[in-house]
């Protein structure tokens, strides 16, 4: 075979550490930003049923969250609040004293050193399950933003290191923008969920922040997963209104997008690895179809390959752990 012209690309595959030495890509828990779902009451650590290994967690339970997490070698959280009370206007996404008000104040009192991430919608606190005011059976767009603007303030005075508006408003981080400056908070990020698909991988989600809507749907603010162009519209319209970080969500079925987003803004870009993408992997592993390590590790690199800075995934405390082994 010596007379034919050929490239021996296997010679950079031929070992671990020559494979190792010729990586493109490397996944850290420096990439990893791990979700939390606090609620009210006492003594609470329950396992949502639809995302095997995520928990409800009470106040008093946070601390020992954190310390895991800090252990492992993570070191940003987001942060989702599950109030016992709703109701149609989400006022305990703005109130002082509200659930995750309480949590980022005892993260940073506790745990100063870890990166505090604030959720920022209405849709976990209204009791319809949309992300904003009702008003003729259709979410309001203006007057949506004014009590989402209250929501991030009330977030960044309680502590949060950076707040990430995920209600998908026209207008939503020019408004939060602004409203940060005004009340003294300029230098805290906003990282915006640019790009926020009408996904059906939302479905375990909604139920672990209880926020599923009441009416309808949300196909009128999030995006039809068949556009392209119209995620890019979305992304130079937050940064040019003074996103700091742009989201992508889901991360999975949106590889392009991921690409197209890198490739055209020089802000970190953050893949949300979403609850169904999680819970499919943990359900073929449970059945033993899958080997879930690989398969995570795989999905994961995938996507900071596709361009992701960052991501948000469920996987982060399992991924940690086999990062440290």
């Amino acid at each position: 075979m010596t007379e034919l012209n050929f490239k021996r690309h296997r010679r950079l595959r031929s070992s671990v550490h020559m494979r190792d030495l010729v990586r493109e890509t490397t996944l850290s828990t420096n990439d990893l930003i791990y979700p939390i779902f606090v609620v009210e009451g006492e003594g609470i650590r329950r396992e949502v049923s639809s995302m095997p290994g995520v928990y409800h967690v009470s106040l008093d339970n946070l601390d020992q969250e954190i310390k895991e997490l800090e252990a492992l070698g993570i070191h940003a959280v987001l942060l989702f609040g599950i109030p016992k009370d709703k109701d149609e206007v989400g006022t305990q996404a703005y109130c002082e004293n509200g659930i995750v008000q309480q949590a980022l104040g005892q993260i940073k009192r506790n745990f100063p050193d870890m990166l505090t991430i604030a959720d920022t919608c209405l849709c976990e606190y209204t009791s319809h399950g949309h992300c904003g005011v009702i008003h003729n059976g259709d979410v309001e767009n203006d007057q949506s933003l004014q009590l989402i603007v209250d929501a991030a303030v009330s977030q960044a005075r309680a502590g949060a290191d950076i707040i990430a508006p995920s209600n998908m408003m026209d207008g939503f981080v020019a408004a939060i923008r602004k409203g940060l400056d005004q009340a003294g908070y300029e230098n805290t990020p906003v990282m915006s969920y640019a790009v926020k698909y009408a996904s059906a991988f939302y479905g375990p989600f909604r139920e672990a922040a209880e926020s599923a809507p009441q009416f309808g749907d949300r196909k009128t603010y999030q995006m039809d997963p068949a556009n392209r162009l119209e995620a890019l519209r979305e992304a130079a319209s937050d940064v040019d209104e003074g996103a700091d970080f742009l989201i992508v969500k889901p991360a999975l079925s949106y590889m392009d997008i991921i690409r197209d987003v890198r490739e055209r803004h020089d802000v970190p870009v953050v893949a949300y690895n979403v609850s169904g993408e999680y819970s499919m992997v943990k359900a073929a592993a449970l059945n033993n179809w899958i080997d879930e390590q690989q398969v995570v590790l795989e999905k994961l690199t995938s996507m900071k390959r596709a361009g992701a800075n960052l991501i948000i995934t469920y996987h982060a405390k399992d991924v940690a752990k086999w990062l440290q082994n």
